[in-house]
């Protein structure tokens, strides 16, 4: 019997591992490949247009610097929220680079300030996955995630609810739809449900590296895994806080972070696999997806979907 791939895929920034993050070419190089879900980090422009974009800042993924000279805020760096989406729309798009040395984070992936990419909106990349569904027969799914809220909400924008009533245009509503919304900040979280009465299921993001290694007890990990579960169907840990350093010299370990989150029934969703960058205590990229398998994961986040795609196919007898 063919291999099964259990675990499921989701396409960090689309295809970004081969070409500039969050661009439509990204996400339709990634759809090609097989990723289950296409992630879209979310921001607002001046006009209150949400884009899809990693940051707030636009001059580490684009020329603005070039294009509008002058337009940056005291600290230096220019905000996608200072921009109209006309604005934005006029930028080249490009693979993310240091804004001061204009070096690239990943010198080995797409090269900085080529091609002719443009920054999409929200609107934009669903209205082609929705295409690439129909025309393909899949139903590959979305997976927002709402960037700095409580920026936005300083700046006197209200991000989830642009992006709610722009997922909602598209028909995603329901907690059966194939849609993942996620956030680090869990007061943001706890407002989807909270406030705007969403039935999407959501997933809150953990930023702690050391979440499972702090001095806190299990009983009070166990409590906050609990509530997470009261307001949302999932969890976005760091990879590094899923495994663990084997005391035997074999290969990390899981630990118990995935076994305490199913028992309160919520999906793991560790970020982020990347080839050339392997997680923490592990030799390589293989390796990683090896554990994930036998961790019991049920999706991950990765920069590479065609390699995550062959990599989590496991073998199931008939």
């Amino acid at each position: 019997m063919q291999g099964v791939r259990q675990v499921q895929v989701i396409a960090h920034r689309g295809a970004s591992g081969y070409l500039p993050e969050h661009t439509l070419e990204a996400k339709a190089m990634a759809y090609a490949m097989g990723a289950d879900y296409l992630e879209q980090d979310v921001v607002l422009t001046q006009d209150d247009v949400a884009v899809v974009m990693h940051d707030i800042h636009l001059d580490t993924i684009s020329d603005v610097a070039t294009k509008f000279p002058g337009r940056n805020r005291e600290d230096g760096r220019y905000y996608a929220i200072d921009f109209t989406f006309n604005e934005i729309q006029q930028l080249q798009a490009s693979e993310r680079f240091n804004a001061k040395t204009g070096e690239a984070y990943y010198p080995k992936r797409f090269p900085v300030r080529s091609g002719n990419f443009k920054i999409p909106s929200l609107a934009e990349e669903l209205e082609l996955i929705q295409g690439l569904n129909k025309s393909t027969g899949k139903n590959v799914g979305i997976y927002p995630e709402l960037k700095h809220p409580k920026f936005h909400h300083s700046e006197g924008k209200d991000l989830a609810k642009v992006v709610l009533d722009t997922l909602a245009k598209f028909g995603y509503t329901k907690k059966s739809d194939p849609c993942f919304v996620q956030c680090f900040e869990e007061a943001e979280t706890k407002r989807l449900k909270a406030e705007f009465n969403c039935k999407l299921k959501t997933v809150q993001l953990l930023s702690n590296k050391d979440w499972m290694s702090q001095s806190k007890l299990k009983d009070e990990r166990n409590r906050q895994l609990k509530e997470i579960a009261t307001y949302a169907e999932g969890i976005g840990p760091v990879v590094d806080s899923v495994f663990r350093k084997d005391p035997m010299g074999g290969p990390p370990i899981p630990t118990e972070l995935t076994v305490n989150a199913h028992q309160h029934g919520l999906v793991v969703h560790p970020w982020t696999y990347r080839i050339d960058s392997v997680a923490k205590n592990f030799d390589t990229f293989e390796q990683m997806h090896e554990a994930t398998v036998l961790a019991g994961i049920d999706a991950i986040f990765s920069d590479f979907p065609d390699k995550s795609v062959e990599l989590l196919k496991v073998s199931t007898k008939s």
